[in-house]
């Protein structure tokens, strides 16, 4: 059946992406993630590793909770049309904690780790439930387009935001403040745009699904659980959904790991500072926006599995040139190679599971989505930290490591039959 959904709608869907990608380039990438390692845990240096561990240790917490909460979660929002509910709740607590983080200054390990993982809670789920609108906005033909269109002004949205952070960073260190004085002012920043330039979502973008009626003496968490084992105990009906999820859990280890300790990997071993880390992950979302807009009109003509195999092998490239990269102008070429990849491999991951997922319950399985991607966030990080710590703060060879989640995703994508996927999405019977 097709899909009419008028275009202000589809861009209310998108500017979701817009709002809240100012958290992940702000806090988790460029900012925060840097100032955590580097002063409130690390003060002024990590020769040894452990600052870089603490941090990885507090992403790994987030996703641990994210991966208990996600497919249930996303179970009772199909089944309650709660959809909307729950990503009105999610983004007031991003924005919240994320202003928070603003009060947390030199040694204050444990306040920094905690707001940081509720934050990042809030933010991962609330881009599971947003997710799960895909289905419902877009025809499976068309789902390759509508994501990577919502992932490139995703990353304008982080450019945005990130852009009036550098302009007001360099006017603070102008002004000799220190580090502990102008990384706050930055949090707010990141928290107020993410609280406006969400507003058209929750204007216009409609909660199509229909409230199911709960059966008497059933309660939602009750429900939730029960859902998400009947498809668990009937994933034979959706194997190449399956494989795709732990696909997507492999490569994601690498994908998420570049994302958290990018900033971190600069300014350790290329010597950047906060200010040269900003720019290059600017540069970065550019290269990413124009590389999630590219291949996400590629997707829909060459296919997604083949769309993805394409980005891992950039990946796969990026990571080997970055180890043996010496001078900074080789690693701007290596963080571009990245940017093209990071947008078109996220993109494309997000359109393949809302062309495998059945009608009525695109949130459960978003939210194994977002379970898949959540162990990888687990184990990636958490991989990268202890290599670091066990070498004595050898991040060369820590981000070379990572490049193993890569070839495996990409022999492992080989499994993955994207014709029965989407037929089986259209009649799992």
């Amino acid at each position: 059946m097709a899909i009419s959904v008028p275009r202000r709608e589809v861009l209310a869907w998108a500017m979701y992406d817009f709002a809240n990608s100012g958290y992940t380039t702000v806090v988790l990438t460029a900012v925060f993630n840097a100032y955590f390692v580097g002063v409130v845990a690390g003060d002024g240096a990590d020769k040894s590793g452990a600052a870089t561990l603490l941090w990885t240790v507090a992403m790994a917490i987030t996703n641990i909770l994210v991966l208990a909460s996600a497919p249930v979660l996303g179970a009772i929002a199909d089944h309650g049309a709660y959809k909307k509910r729950f990503l009105a709740f999610t983004t007031v607590g991003c924005v919240l904690f994320t202003a928070l983080l603003g009060f947390v200054g030199r040694g204050d390990v444990a306040l920094g780790m905690t707001l940081v993982i509720l934050s990042s809670l809030m933010f991962a789920s609330g881009e599971n439930f947003i997710a799960a609108f895909l289905p419902e906005i877009a025809q499976q033909k068309d789902m390759g387009r509508i994501s990577g269109y919502g992932w490139s002004l995703g990353y304008l949205g982080g450019l945005l935001v990130l852009g009036m952070c550098l302009v007001y960073i360099q006017w603070a260190q102008s002004q000799a403040q220190a580090v502990t004085q102008y990384v706050p002012v930055t949090m707010w920043i990141t928290a107020v745009m993410f609280a406006l330039a969400a507003l058209p979502t929750f204007l216009w973008l409609r909660e199509r699904a229909v409230p199911q009626p709960l059966a008497p003496g059933e309660n939602y968490i009750r429900l939730g659980f029960a859902r998400v084992r009947h498809t668990l105990q009937h994933a034979r009906r959706y194997r190449d959904l399956f494989r795709f999820l732990v696909t997507l859990a492999v490569y994601y280890c690498g994908i998420n790991t570049v994302v958290v300790l990018a900033a971190i990997y600069a300014q350790e071993v290329m010597g950047f500072s906060m200010q040269e880390n900003i720019m290059l992950i600017l540069v970065v979302n550019v290269t990413a926006a124009i590389g999630a807009l590219a291949f996400g009109l590629v997707q829909d003509r060459l296919g997604s599995v083949r769309t993805l195999a394409i980005t891992l092998m950039v990946w796969i490239l990026a990571l080997v040139i970055a180890y043996f990269t010496e001078t900074r102008a080789a690693f701007w070429i290596v963080a571009n190679l990245v940017g093209i990849s990071l947008g078109a491999s996220q993109s494309a991951g997000r359109a393949l599971v809302g062309q495998f997922s059945p009608p009525g319950r695109s949130a459960e399985f978003f939210g194994l989505w977002g379970l898949a991607g959540k162990l990888a966030a687990v184990i990636g990080p958490l991989a990268y930290g202890l290599v670091t710590f066990l070498s004595h703060g050898n991040h060369r060879l820590a981000l070379l490591s990572t490049c193993a989640f890569f070839i495996a995703g990409l022999l492992m994508l080989l499994t993955v039959d994207e014709r029965r996927g989407r037929a089986a999405a259209v009649n799992p019977d």
